[in-house]
């Protein structure tokens, strides 16, 4: 039982205040879908944190104040590693003969 008491008093219950409850529920739910991710919130700050469960070198952390913020630069994060890791895409090289310009200007 939760409860206060003094000397020769009976515990009394006392009301116990679920902080920030529906963001806390919030960054729980987009912890469950975003399996890569672990989500919190922060009471101090009101701000909601995520940290990226990939194998990089510096670890990666987002956060905005909003759940729908979050998830966007949750989003944009895994967006710019996928373009980091993306093998180089082939480059069109040019005709083995190089053009040659004669003194008048025009190709030859």
């Amino acid at each position: 039982m939760i409860g206060r008491h003094r000397n020769g008093l009976p515990a009394t219950q006392v009301y116990r205040r679920v902080w920030d409850g529906p963001a806390r529920a919030e960054a729980e739910r987009l912890d469950q879908a975003w399996t890569d991710w672990t989500v919190l919130y922060s009471l101090g700050k009101r701000c909601f944190y995520a940290v990226a469960g990939w194998d990089d070198p510096r670890p990666v952390i987002v956060e905005d104040p909003t759940a729908e913020g979050l998830a966007e630069r949750m989003r944009e994060a895994e967006t710019t590693r996928t373009v980091r890791l993306a093998p180089p895409s082939p480059t069109r090289r040019s005709s083995s003969r190089a053009r040659r310009s004669s003194p008048g200007g025009r190709a030859a």
